[in-house]
């Protein structure tokens, strides 16, 4: 059974893909390598033993996308491709908006002729805002996401519920919450080109030196330790949810057209809970200093994940220390490859 994989070769997507193929999946991926390097497929390769079939193109290019559909059998798609950067897609959000929607809606012109039914979209916790209550829960009214980023998931989730209607195709929306950590083979990881924009991958790399200090946005949180709160879900467990949610609409163990998980932890850790964490688990030293609270960023959020054990026989097992553990041996892989 062949999978249709967009992003394939990102950070989650990657590690999807190791699922898929451990899982008896034939994966067929699509990725445009702006947010990635190509040997992660090697990396692929290293851990299952199988190289998947690879087409390097942008999503936006749809007759490149139609060659690729007519050429494999496809059952279902996982929707990775996106550009993801919360303060980027402020600064462009035009650029945001044609790249993560437009794409999106190439999938679908070519699915809705198709006799392609399934359909699993990488969405976000940013959908929700900052809610009034926690845990978070699918139920949980969302807001006006603050980022272009956020706005984009929030489209994408109305633009499938529409298709899904219309068309009488199954769609998951996942929901995800922060994602850390890399394979325990060190063989594939978050990779980050230029700055990191997320939390753990700007401690690795200032651990390792290469960024001089980690800034803290804001000390005045309404927290235990006056900093943020979030679920910082392990990547591999995150992967996981993904392969369990694919067997669920492909079996059409469900009465509805659309399915909406929240994948968490279901426990919230602040940001200094995680430096200390990285710390503690990797018998290093983090420098960081604090700086005023960014425009956007929320308090706290960690999600309520009930729904995903009950219905999807899912839950994250790994714990925040061994989840940071992996990103610090990844963070070495990636030295000892460079030098």
């Amino acid at each position: 059974m062949a999978i249709l994989v967009t992003g394939g070769l990102g950070y989650i997507g990657s590690h999807t893909v190791v699922e898929l193929i451990q899982s008896n999946f034939e994966v067929i991926i699509v990725d445009d390598l702006s947010n990635t390097e190509k040997y992660i497929l090697d990396g692929i390769q290293k851990i299952t033993g199988v190289r998947p079939v690879f087409y390097p193109f942008d999503l936006k290019r749809r007759e490149l996308l139609t060659q690729v559909l007519e050429a494999h059998k496809i059952e279902a798609c996982i929707h990775f491709a996106a550009y993801k950067a919360v303060g980027e897609s402020q600064e462009k959000p035009i650029d945001y908006y044609e790249n993560n929607l437009f794409s999106l809606i190439n999938l679908l012109q070519e699915f809705k002729s198709r006799n392609i039914s399934n359909f699993i979209f990488s969405s976000s916790c940013t959908v929700y805002g900052q809610a009034d209550e926690m845990p978070i829960w699918e139920e949980t009214p969302l807001k006006q996401p603050e980022s272009s980023y956020g706005r984009t998931k929030r489209m994408g989730e109305d633009i499938l519920k529409d298709f899904a209607i219309a068309h009488h195709k199954k769609v998951s929306l996942l929901r995800y919450f922060n994602p850390i950590g890399a394979h325990p083979s060190a063989l594939i990881g978050e990779l980050p080109l230029g700055v990191p924009n997320n939390l753990v991958p700007y401690i690795c790399q200032t651990a390792a030196g290469i960024r001089a200090c980690l800034s803290i946005f804001g000390q005045d949180y309404p927290t235990a330790d006056g900093t943020a709160i979030r679920d910082y879900i392990y990547v591999v467990d995150l992967a996981k949810a993904h392969v369990a949610a694919l067997k669920k609409v492909i079996h059409h163990k469900t009465d509805s057209l659309i399915d909406i998980y929240n994948l968490g932890t279901g426990k919230g850790s602040s940001v200094l809970e995680v430096v200390k964490g990285f710390e503690a688990a990797n018998q290093v030293r983090v420098k960081y200093e604090f700086k005023p609270r960014r425009t956007g960023d929320i308090t706290i959020a960690y999600a309520d994940v009930s729904k995903a054990e009950r219905e999807l026989n899912w839950k994250a097992s790994t714990s925040l220390e061994e989840a940071l553990k992996t990103t610090w041996q990844w963070q070495k892989h990636l030295e000892s490859r460079n030098s």
